[in-house]
């Protein structure tokens, strides 16, 4: 049963609202419903959200242009996006999405913790509605592009710079590594990732139309002999018998390639039983289209390497067919000399919004970054930072001719290399200077704070757009806790301090 009331201000902050009929909501369930009796009865429980979170949904509240550009993402590719049956609403979806991040929790566990708790029912926007099972997530959030994303992150900024909560004077920047969900790439376990997964899919497509698939034997277990004999190798045995092992397990590889491809034209025209089955049989053939020439990749990239004796350039190389967008970094860590991932720039303002950042292609020098980065500033803040800190790896004589024409007070970036001048030692001892490497510092913190508490050290998503998607909301989730760390700051020097008698 459903009751009458006043459609208030704000929602989140006083309750779910009236729906009105004659207003429709592209989406698949409506942002407004109705208050229900247990809706009445939940609010007058007095529950409050946690000072945070209470914060950063009053201020997603104040800017529901943010919801407008999520909903765009949730109707892309829709026919008749207001029909159909009830789904996540944008408001949902966004603010769901935020609290995975902030908590840093997977699927299960932020669908389990909203469906048990008061507050983050609150905070979502599901009150006393059924929280929907943990896959509904993934494919709301599946539904967010790169670029919307980025969009989100300028407007967060934007409004955090029109509130007066950042004035944009200082600027830090720096990159670091995030790394895809990927094991250690070696030729063998290449080769083998190849073998197993092609003998899969063909497996299953002969599970659907099993007359259509012709019969191959599996080499799976020759294949994966020949990958563990390689992997335990000793560097005696590696000069006799590593090339006849890798020539054998190279021809065991294009075998299954043949196969696979032999099989993609025996089931070009194959029909299944069900509707269900036809659309798994369409992803199994697209997916098995997919790998073949990735596994051409690995085949050709382990007989130049190997046999040939080869050195194959990082860019042409392949890390794994799975995330076949990885790159190779070095940056000259002794810890982890080598790192499999992305490269992502970052920089972030005085009071901890993190103002940029870019998911980079390969393994680009520090250095090419700067110009860039202060044009970014100007065009957000209208004018050039005044203090302007990074390390000595962005340092070289362009950039420095770049701050010196933006007019930055101080840029302090060290100079890497060469001898240094008169004037130059003297600058790089001048308090300002110094103080504006202390103020570089924070930014390893910052990026600290983003690995362990947002969980960008490692991207378990699947492929290049949701990989730049998770950094993304890993930014945003950063700057709206400090724009409500800011705001809750701002509201306690309003409050008159109590006199002691």
């Amino acid at each position: 049963m459903q009751i009458l009331a006043h459609r208030p201000k704000n929602r989140h902050r006083n309750g779910p609202a009236m729906t009105d009929s004659l207003m429709k909501l592209s989406v698949m369930r409506d942002a407004d419903p109705q208050i229900t009796f247990a809706d009445l009865e939940f609010l007058q429980q007095g529950i409050r959200m946690e000072p945070l979170l209470e914060k950063i949904s009053d201020f997603l509240d104040d800017h529901d242009e943010l919801m407008e550009l999520v909903r765009c993402d949730l109707e892309r590719g829709l026919k008749k996006p207001e029909t159909g049956r009830a789904g996540l609403t944008p408001d949902q979806v966004l603010r769901s999405l935020i609290l995975m991040r902030i908590k840093n929790w997977d699927y299960r566990e932020l669908r389990e913790r909203i469906n048990d708790g008061y507050t983050l029912r609150k905070f979502t926007g599901f009150y006393c509605q059924p929280v929907p099972r943990h896959n509904a997530f993934n494919q709301a959030f599946n539904r967010l592009i790169a670029s919307t994303v980025e969009r989100l992150n300028d407007a967060v900024v934007e409004a955090a710079v029109h509130d007066g909560l950042e004035d944009g004077k200082k600027l830090r920047a720096d990159t670091t590594v995030v790394e895809t969900d990927i094991h250690w790439p070696t030729d063998a376990t290449l080769l083998w990732d190849t073998v197993r997964v092609l003998t899969r899919l063909i497996g299953r497509l002969r599970d659907i139309v099993p007359k259509d698939v012709p019969r191959f034997a599996s080499r799976k277990r020759a294949a994966r002999k020949r990958m563990q004999k390689l992997q335990r190798m000793t560097a005696a045995q590696r000069e006799n018998q590593q090339a006849s092992t890798y020539r054998q397990l190279l021809a065991i590889t294009q075998e299954v390639l043949t196969n696979a491809r032999r099989t993609l034209k025996a089931t070009a025209q194959s029909r299944a039983k069900t509707p269900t089955d036809m659309l798994t049989l369409e992803e199994l053939r697209k997916d098995l289209a997919d790998y073949c020439p990735l596994g051409d990749r690995v085949v050709d990239q382990a007989r130049r390497r190997v046999l040939d004796g080869e050195q194959v350039p990082a860019s042409e190389k392949l890390y794994s067919i799975f995330e076949p967008h990885t790159d190779l970094i070095k940056r000259g860590k002794i810890n982890k000399p080598i790192e499999f991932g992305h490269k992502v720039f970052l920089a972030e303002s005085a009071h901890g919004l993190v103002t940029q950042y870019r998911v980079l292609d390969g393994n680009p020098s520090d250095e090419d970054h700067v110009e860039s980065s202060l044009k970014a500033h100007r065009k957000t803040f209208g004018s050039a930072p005044k203090v302007f800190a990074t390390d000595r790896g962005f340092d070289n004589t362009h950039n420095q001719k770049t701050c010196r024409k933006a007019r930055i007070g101080c840029a302090s970036i060290p100079q890497r290399g060469g001898k240094k001048t008169a004037k130059r030692q003297a600058f790089e001892k001048s308090p300002d200077f110094k103080k504006a490497q202390r103020f570089r510092a924070g930014i390893e913190g910052r990026i600290s704070v983003l690995f362990r508490g947002r969980g960008m050290k490692r991207c378990l998503a699947h492929g290049e757009q949701r990989f730049c998607v998770f950094i993304g909301v890993a930014v945003l989730a950063n700057n709206l806790m400090k724009i409500a760390e800011l705001l809750i700051r701002r509201e306690n020097k309003k409050k008159p301090s109590s006199r002691v008698a």
